[in-house]
């Protein structure tokens, strides 16, 4: 029995300039993991998860889970995967064994909040995949797997930037230059050392209110028409990113702290940044602590001091709803 796991992700700085040919900072949060278990049966067969199951104690259960997690389970993203994973192996020439399989999985991240979590049952299955069948394929390349089932076989707009750091894990520096993108299919990425963060935070709704960020402005249509506002912004996450980078080597935590806040402060002049996300963030920083989205919207992700002042912190999100965690963050 071949048992894996991937893990929640924040997006630290730079983000959402990864979908846009920028730099990123993000790291994975152990605290939350998709577990996936393959084993060898007769048929091949997709087990059905609780989140797949269609049964209710009544009509209130169904509106709220539906409500949290959304239309859809993970049978269709682990199916989507299978296919992925053998148009990649034709492609390579890899040729499979015929054996079959049982795979199941489980999860206990947040969904609906931005901390990766499609992309990490998607990221665990592949790894079970691999060693079932004895296949090696680069982290850089998994990433891009993972993606492709999202976009390309499910039409779901995504970003590489959660696959590249559940595929590395730890803390990743990513570089997603246009002319590394074109030339190789990949972006620079590079791990830093989990160590040179300062004291971080998660925080996340457990409410069923808002939960991702509403766009009221098509950001993708502006950009690719060169819109100078949005091309503008892009360059400055970039610049942020960029500049975090060195702010971890040389230990500058005020600067990092001005940067985090920047990030998000930026986000909100482009985009429209629903009353629930914004009292987040909003509450933080009153409690001192700096504050931007860890994805699109439900959860945020900052910097604090000390122990008194995530005291503070956990106290003043509570009654929105929202809880406060300090990630695991390990290579």
């Amino acid at each position: 029995m071949i048992e894996t796991h991937a893990y929640a992700r924040a997006g630290f700085l730079g983000n959402p300039s990864d979908g846009y040919f920028g730099k990123t900072i993000a790291f994975s949060v152990r605290n939350f993991r998709a577990r996936v278990i393959l084993y060898p049966s007769a048929r091949l067969e997709i087990k059905l998860a609780k989140a797949d199951l269609p049964i209710f104690e009544n009509l209130e259960e169904l509106y709220s889970v539906t409500r949290w997690r959304g239309y859809y389970g993970g049978i269709r993203i682990i199916q989507a995967l299978l296919v992925r994973f053998l148009d990649y192996c034709r492609d390579h020439r890899i040729e499979l064994p015929d054996r079959n399989f049982t795979i199941e999985y489980e999860s206990n991240i947040p969904q609906r909040l931005g901390l990766g979590g499609s992309s990490a049952i998607i990221t665990a299955a592949l790894r079970a995949l691999m060693q079932y069948y004895d296949v090696i394929i680069p982290p850089e390349i998994q990433a891009n797997l993972v993606l492709e089932t999202e976009t390309r076989e499910l039409g779901v707009p995504a970003g590489l930037q959660d696959r590249v750091i559940q595929a590395f894990e730890g803390l990743v520096y990513m570089d997603f230059a246009r002319e590394l993108l074109e030339a190789r299919g990949y972006g620079e990425y590079q791990r830093l050392d989990p160590g040179l963060l300062p004291n971080v935070y998660l925080a996340y709704r457990t409410s069923l209110s808002e939960g991702t960020e509403v766009f009221h402005n098509d950001i993708k249509a502006r950009w690719l028409r060169g819109d100078p506002e949005i091309v503008e912004a892009m360059r400055t996450w970039t610049g942020y990113a960029a500049e975090g980078r060195e702010c971890l080597l040389r230990r500058d935590y005020r600067r990092l702290n001005e940067l985090i806040n920047a990030n998000f402060d930026l986000r909100a002049r482009i985009y429209h940044v629903g009353k629930g996300n914004l009292e987040m963030v909003q509450a933080a920083r009153a409690a001192g602590a700096t504050a931007k989205f860890a994805g699109s919207g439900g959860a945020i992700v900052g910097t604090y001091e000390d122990e008194a002042m995530f005291e503070r912190l956990t106290k003043a999100l509570a009654p929105l709803g929202v809880a406060v965690i300090k990630p695991r963050v390990t290579a």
